[in-house]
């Protein structure tokens, strides 16, 4: 598999989760882990782009695809676009669950660049946060298009 463009082995352990590989074997610990029942959202990747809940996947599942994290989004000493977004909104409080709600959006905008407000909603939806409210995740969403936009 490629992570974060580099190509790696998966495990020997075809048992091993794709969020234990990333964090213990790895050392990619931006993947959280939350619930380990894929329902928080807390460990997402993408895998091809698409997010994906890394607990629910073996990593040996990830074999021949690219799989990216949050530490894989920025270039260089650049922010991606919606991980600004975040910044710019103060969309995070203790910041557990920010890298799969950033990495969620950045997959919702890589498959539909100019989402409804419903759309972005929904895209969202499977990420929970026990801080924020929302309220400025919503808009740092919102503002990611506006970034990603500027920057196409």
């Amino acid at each position: 598999m490629i992570v974060n463009g580099v190509e790696r082995r998966p495990p020997a352990s075809a048992r091993r989760l794709l969020s234990d590989y990333l964090r213990g074997d790895l050392g990619l610990t931006g993947t959280h882990v939350g619930c380990e029942h894929g329902v928080c959202g807390c460990c997402t990747v993408l895998l091809d782009g698409r997010p994906v809940r890394s607990c629910l996947m073996l990593a040996v599942q990830a074999a021949g695809h690219r799989v990216t994290t949050i530490e894989g989004l920025a270039a260089g000493g650049d922010l991606h676009p919606v991980q600004r977004a975040f910044h710019e909104c103060h969309a995070l409080q203790c910041g557990f669950c920010t890298p799969g709600f950033v990495l969620a959006v950045v997959g919702l905008l890589a498959a539909n660049p100019d989402p409804t407000p419903e759309e972005l909603e929904e895209g969202i939806a499977g990420n929970l946060c026990r801080c924020t409210g929302y309220a400025s995740i919503r808009r740092a969403a919102r503002r990611a298009v506006e970034l990603l936009r500027e920057t196409s």
